[in-house]
């Protein structure tokens, strides 16, 4: 039995129906699968720190110090153990889990296989457990990127909904480890994606609060850092904040050289020899801390918090500094698996509270708390070393719970992360990129390029201008008098309401033709009624050039108006203006 026509009909708007009902079930789907992502991930979290906290009392002891042979024993096994199932078992766990992440999203389309996901969670887990000087966010923030991969591929969404589920996991992981939903948003947005729906930061906030309840379930809400009381009074303390954005610049700068240097030099070595290199660096580590320095190892939370209440002397902070750069660059560099946002804390601390204690000594009379520094230094370290200025801010007063220091923070960071972007033009995790051979897109110079606009294209209005409310008769004699009318490639037409319409001149040809003498009755029918109802778009000279082009598919010109005058021109566009202005700017 064949269809009917209106059967026909019928079946191809049912079609239709639910090929329009598709996405927005994708949709509801999608910000449902980003709840279930984030307490998946919370649950995971908490059990990664877990496993690190058991193993790094295990290991190193409930209560490791300098003389302790087993500092040296412990990350040098691990670090054997560690090679031999990255090498075999694990390949793809190297790294601290943000390039990778970002890998999955622009190169995989969103994949992170399920043994990647665990190899990381055990693996870091053991080289921050034994000792190695790394940190548990970063792995954090891939685990819960593996997680939105496995669950998101598990329902069949579009590939590109695949692509956009990394992100949304690895905001959970990270904000789960953090206990700082805003900062994993931020951080994810700034360094990750770049560029956001609100589709997409509806996903990404909803996944990391999932994940900070969860494991606030299990860590309470405090703040990861118990702060002291801070106030600000005097102004002029601004001075020495502004003195420490000085240091933490250059301290990035130190930092980022040694990785940049060692990394390559240690992956360029014979194969036989990478297999040992985790455990030489874990000899090394646990040496440090044999001597005298058992607080960089580790993620190193509990110096952290020692600083900020004045436990260490001055002399203290700038050997545990310089110590944990030496140590994270050698734990890093031999391709243990871990992260490096907690050793960047740590080191700006340090440096936070040597230049608190050295304001207490060279101006006493100034109130300002150690505790205040080490908590700026935090962030000033992580805008200038990690290039991440806005979470390095709001990094802060999440950890800390306190709002009182915003000024001091705003300013430092800035600082710090003026002169890191002077001194080391390309920021650490793009550098690790492109030692892995891959070229994955800088969110700091997307962040830096200036998009062309329609203003810098724009052209006088140099085409006649008809008024809508002409008659067609009038219209004709103007074109058949009027040589330079008649020649231009389009007119435009001003519509009583202050829309445009550009004719070209076919168009004007052809309603021309249909009048013949005056006292036909469509030679008194206005202009911009023969023009129908449509219009060109209402653009403006701030809006981006790119925008421009689709509209040149219908439209020979595109009128450009002011957004203050309704229906004033302030010029015009064409296709050729259009890419020539890109000619002219290299592509850009």
């Amino acid at each position: 039995m064949q269809d009917t026509p209106q059967q026909t009909v019928a079946g191809s708007a049912t079609q239709e129906t639910e090929s329009n009902l598709a996405p927005a079930r994708e949709d509801r789907l999608f910000l449902l699968l980003s709840i279930f992502i984030g307490i998946i991930s919370g649950l995971l979290v908490v059990a990664f720190r877990m496993a690190i906290e058991w193993l790094s009392v295990l290991l190193q002891g409930s209560a490791p110090g300098p003389r302790q042979l087993r500092l040296i024993i412990a990350p040098a096994c691990a670090g054997i153990v560690i090679a031999v199932l990255t090498r075999y078992v694990f390949p793809k766990v190297r790294g601290s889990g943000v390039n990778q992440t970002k890998a999955a999203l622009y190169i995989h389309n969103g994949y992170i296989s399920f043994r990647t996901m665990v190899g990381k969670f055990l693996l870091s887990a053991l080289a921050i457990g034994s000792g190695h000087s790394l940190g548990p966010e970063d792995p954090s923030l891939q685990i819960g990127a593996g997680v939105a991969s496995l669950i998101s591929r598990r329902v069949g969404l579009s590939r590109e909904k695949l692509r956009v589920f990394a992100p949304v996991g690895a905001a959970a992981g990270l904000a789960a480890a953090f206990n700082a939903p805003i900062s994993a948003i931020l951080f994810v947005i700034e360094e990750v994606i770049g560029q956001w729906t609100a589709g997409v930061l509806g996903s990404i906030v909803l996944s990391a609060v999932s994940a900070v309840v969860v494991a606030r379930q299990f860590w309470g809400a405090q703040p990861m850092f118990r702060i002291p009381s801070i106030d600000v009074r005097d102004p002029r303390e601004l001075l020495a904040y502004a003195v420490l954005g000085i240091v933490g610049g250059l301290a990035s700068l130190i930092f980022a050289k040694a990785l940049g240097y060692l990394r390559p030099a240690l992956r360029n070595q014979p194969q036989w020899s990478q297999m040992i290199q985790p455990a030489l660096a874990g000899v090394v580590v646990g040496a440090i801390g044999y001597f005298g320095f058992p607080q960089v190892m580790g993620a190193g939370y509990g110096a952290i918090d020692l600083a900020m209440h004045g436990q260490f002397a001055f002399k203290m902070l700038l050997l545990l500094a310089l110590f944990k750069i030496i140590a994270t660059t050698l734990s890093f560099s031999s391709g243990t698996p871990g992260g490096m946002f907690a050793p960047t804390l740590f080191v700006g601390a340090m440096l936070g509270a040597s230049v608190g204690q050295a304001e207490h000594l060279l101006f006493p009379h100034l109130t300002g708390s150690s505790g205040s520094y080490a908590l700026v230094g935090m962030g000033v370290l992580f805008a200038a070393f990690l290039r991440a200025p806005l979470t390095s801010v709001f990094m802060v007063l999440e950890v800390s719970g306190n709002y009182s220091i915003i000024l001091p923070v705003i300013l430092a960071n800035t600082i710090a992360y003026l002169i890191s972007r002077s001194l080391q033009p390309i920021p650490i995790f793009e550098l690790f990129t492109h030692q892995d051979g891959l070229y994955l897109p800088s969110m700091e110079e997307q962040r830096e390029e200036s998009d062309l606009r329609f203003e810098d294209a724009l052209q006088p209005a140099a085409v006649p201008i008809l008024q809508g409310s002409d008659t067609m008769w009038n219209v004709k004699k103007v074109l058949e008098q009027n040589q330079e009318a008649a020649a231009a490639p389009a007119v435009l037409i001003q519509c009583s309401d202050s829309t445009w319409y550009a004719a070209n001149q076919k168009e004007l040809r052809d309603w021309a033709l249909e009048i013949d003498e005056e006292d036909k009755p469509g030679a008194h029918v206005l202009l911009q009624e023969r023009a129908g109802t449509e219009r060109t778009p209402l653009i403006f000279p701030d809006q981006p050039l790119s925008n421009a082009l689709p509209h040149f598919r219908r439209w020979p010109i595109l009128p450009v108006s002011n957004r203050a005058m309704r229906g004033a021109l302030e010029g015009v566009l064409s296709l050729d203006d259009v890419l020539k202005r890109y000619q002219r700017s290299g592509g850009h």
